[in-house]
């Protein structure tokens, strides 16, 4: 692996704020935080399905109409001090929104959350049309993402979901997969934008040695760093899934890209857990149905089944629908926990400030929403929670280790969940799109978060 920096590693571990991180992720209080668990009834969950959305905020995702109780803001503050009231813009709208890093410090502001109107925009290739003004202040209307309304409203939805990351996807599927973006256990190195990939070729570990992503000092802010080829190795939730022997899969669309995280993490690519990492992620149907859904699942989603601006076909919110209803008509409806949330933020608008930790932690609010028949029902979770409490959340439910990155800090979802009560029969969530749909969907050329 070549590695292209200006200056030697630090190789101490550090937590969110550049200081030694401490853990509590000792065996014992691992089993007395599965004690605890089980006794409040989480036992009652067997298999953890993660489906990752992309792009998009609160406000935007629920804007039209809100979710009652739910901190959603239909309006917004530009960098001259203007209101703007948030647009309709449908979900496959035809341009893209800056979502890198430098457009997060810039929207950001200090915290005054209102240089939104500065993220560059720009239309798909062959769009001879201009965005709006103000492109970043829009609502996705509720036509078109119905199901996420029916969810939200159904199950548990929580308002203090943050990202993890200050920046784009494919260092926040690392996130999602292992509470961290470092570049090796211990190292202050984190990706921090997408990678730009040579020849054509967007795999990672296996790719192109051409390819390269951006680095962050998340203690001193600096990004002059690359890494090349996109090849990272730090702990992850398979390894300790391994270690506890329990079962899991990556359903991903292709071997490599951006959302396919396993891809850029070496002991993973090149070692034996690449054999849980499954493409298509349509693969999720039939293992449902034959009865082979393992314990924990991430499920990715299609360039076009995705939520991308100006990438997805609007077909998003009933490829998730449909994921959630293949598990809610069949066996394993009573024993699973489904979370639905998204990579970032997207350009969007939104009105939360995040708590910035470091250098890139942490940043703008994702929805979250908790689907299973011991999820809070109608309920809105206030509680602050980022990409690794999911994780931990996951950990915790199988008496796992800690990885020791940002599982450590984060609330574990339990504020979701009310295991006494008496599980509802499922109901249907309603889509415009059927499984069959996405099943016999021709591959498309269109890339993953094909950021212009």
């Amino acid at each position: 692996m070549l590695l292209l920096l200006a200056a030697p590693l630090a190789l101490v571990h550090c937590g969110s704020t550049g200081t030694p991180a401490t853990t509590d992720s000792s065996a014992a209080s691992q089993l007395q935080l599965t004690d605890v668990l089980k006794r409040a009834g989480a036992a009652k969950i067997q298999h953890v399905v993660i489906i990752v959305q992309e792009n998009r905020t609160p406000d935007n995702l629920f804007g039209q109409n809100g979710i009652p109780g739910a901190d959603i803001q239909n309006f917004g503050y530009t960098s001259t001090g203007a209101e703007v009231p948030l647009a309709p813009i449908p979900l496959s709208n035809f341009y893209d929104l800056d979502h890198g890093h430098g457009a997060f410090s810039t929207a950001y502001n200090n915290g005054a959350m209102n240089g939104f109107n500065k993220e560059h925009s720009s239309p798909k290739p062959g769009s001879t049309a201009t965005p709006p003004p103000d492109p970043q202040y829009g609502y996705v209307p509720e036509s078109d993402d119905e199901p996420y309304y029916a969810m939200a409203e159904q199950y548990t939805f929580a308002d203090r979901m943050f990202q993890s990351n200050e920046g784009p996807s494919f260092p926040a599927h690392q996130y999602l997969l292992s509470g961290t973006a470092e570049i090796s256990a211990g190292s202050d190195m984190y990706a921090d934008e997408n990678p730009e990939y040579a020849n054509g070729n967007d795999l990672n570990c296996d790719g192109d040695p051409g390819s390269s992503v951006g680095l962050i000092n998340i203690s001193t802010g600096d990004r002059s760093q690359r890494l090349s080829p996109v090849c990272m190795d730090h702990p992850t939730l398979f390894d300790e899934l391994d270690a506890a022997g329990v079962s899991y899969r990556y359903y991903a669309y292709t071997a490599g890209g951006l959302w396919n995280a396993p891809d850029a993490i070496q002991h993973l690519r090149f070692g034996p857990d690449w054999a849980n990492v499954v493409t298509p992620d349509t693969t999720i149907y039939s293992d449902i149905s034959n009865g082979t859904l393992p314990a924990v699942s991430w499920v990715m989603p299609t360039a076009l089944s995705s939520d991308h601006s100006s990438v997805t076909n609007g077909s998003g919110p009933s490829w998730v629908a449909s994921v959630v209803n293949a598990i809610g008509e069949s066996q394993y409806w009573k024993s699973t926990a489904i979370f639905v949330t998204w990579d970032d933020w997207g350009g969007w608008y939104d009105h939360v400030a995040p708590q910035i930790l470091d250098q890139d932690e942490l940043g703008f609010r994702v929805p979250l929403i908790v689907i299973s028949p011991w999820a809070k029902r109608g309920y809105v979770s206030h509680i602050h929670y980022e990409f690794g409490s999911i994780l931990r959340y996951t950990e915790q439910r199988f008496g796992l280790q800690s990885i020791g990155t940002t599982d450590v800090r984060a609330k574990n979802l339990s504020d979701c969940f009310d295991y006494t009560q008496t599980p509802p029969p499922f109901t249907p969530i309603s889509a415009k799109y059927p499984p069959s749909y996405f099943i016999h969907q021709p591959r498309s050329n269109v890339p993953v978060d094909s950021d212009y």
